[in-house]
């Protein structure tokens, strides 16, 4: 089995948080609409694609940037060839990532149309002062609109992506934005603690001053609330930052988080097969040259030893509600998971260690412990 990534690395404009590879089409070429961009690039994608094995598909998955920009027919064209070049699974998931704004109900039927089963909305939060601290460009009150939409026209999945300890949000905040997530047509959540990477516009303006982050208690509050209120809503945890109706996780992160087998298609994607981890130059326009030069666009790669393979097995495990099988531990490891759950952070499911909602916000010490 193969899973694929297809990285669409366009954006109307950078959130001031992100620091992904993706451009906006004027940084790329003056006056370049998305049409015009995207036409060679899922060219240069399916020049790509030539290169992959030729396995079954489990599931694919568009992430960005932002693919929903992107004319359906172009997306499905990328399907279509997967399809018809390695075959897909019956029940194979097809997700595409979206701003609630990029998308119409025309547009998420073509998307139907175009093969894709699974939508993720980018929400990030309820309140407009949230939204706009993260420079996000989307109006709060058409993410209920784009969810009814999606289901409306036949998707089967829906997810919402959710950002807490953005500077400025209070518990309040948060519990607002969650209420109004856990209203939603949906059956998944992904919701992440803001990362402040350097070099973002946010990064420079809390840096000067303008913004402040929150601290580690309420972050842990934010955390446990969400945990609680999903739970009674009937999301249960899968993942650490991840919540879903039963039948409903999402597949192809649980491929990632398994280290099974996939390919990145596009700039900057990576790629995991078997031992081997390798990675595409970044930027659209160089990879486009080279694919049709007939040049490689694999800018750097990996091979892993099984000590890697296990020590990131380990790492993986224990973000997932299945935990760390006692068969990956050596005994001191067990004995040190044995402590975790002395301290109520861990307890023994059949012959596996999972963690506790406490343990949950202490996963990274847990584990660095248990690899040093």
């Amino acid at each position: 089995m193969l899973s694929f990534y297809v990285h669409i690395p366009y954006c109307i404009k950078r959130c001031g948080y992100c620091d992904f590879n993706t451009y906006t089409p004027s940084e790329l070429q003056d006056g370049a609409t998305l049409e015009i961009v995207s036409g060679d690039y899922i060219d240069a994608v399916l020049k790509e694609l030539e290169s992959a094995p030729r396995e079954a598909v489990p599931t694919i998955f568009f992430g960005g940037g932002t693919p929903s920009l992107l004319p359906p027919k172009d997306l499905g064209r990328v399907i279509t060839a997967i399809k018809e070049r390695n075959g897909l699974t019956q029940d194979c998931e097809i997700t595409l990532e979206a701003n609630p704004d990029s998308v119409t109900p025309e547009k998420l039927q073509g998307f139907i149309d175009a093969g894709f089963n699974r939508i993720s909305f980018g929400m990030q939060s309820a309140k407009p002062h949230v939204l706009a601290a993260l420079d996000r460009t989307h109006n709060p009150e058409n993410v209920k609109k784009a969810v009814d939409a999606a289901r409306a026209v036949g998707f089967s999945s829906i997810s919402v992506d959710l950002i807490y300890g953005t500077p400025g949000e209070s518990l309040e905040d948060w519990r607002e934005t969650l209420t109004a997530a856990l209203e939603l047509d949906i059956d998944h959540i992904s919701a992440y603690a803001l990362i402040v990477e350097d070099g973002t516009r946010l990064a420079a303006r809390i840096k000067r001053g303008e913004l402040t982050m929150p601290d580690d208690d309420l972050m842990a509050d934010m955390y446990l609330l969400l945990d609680f209120m999903c739970e009674q809503a009937g999301f249960t945890w899968y993942e650490l930052s991840n919540w879903s109706k039963a039948g409903y996780e999402c597949k192809h992160n649980v491929a990632y988080w398994k280290s099974l087998n996939w390919w990145g298609l596009g700039p900057g994607a990576h790629s995991h097969i078997d031992k081997k981890r390798f990675w595409n130059l970044k930027h659209p326009n160089t990879y486009k040259t080279k694919l049709f030069a007939g040049d490689t666009v694999i800018l750097g790669s990996e091979d892993l030893s099984d000590e890697q393979l296990h020590d990131e097995a380990l790492l993986l495990a224990i973000r997932m509600r299945e935990g760390v099988p006692k068969n990956l531990l050596s005994d001191v490891q067990i004995a040190k998971f044995d402590e975790y759950v002395a301290s109520e952070d861990l307890i023994q499911e059949k012959e596996a260690f999972v963690l506790t909602t406490k343990g949950r916000l202490l996963a990274d010490l847990i584990v660095r412990e248990a690899l040093s």
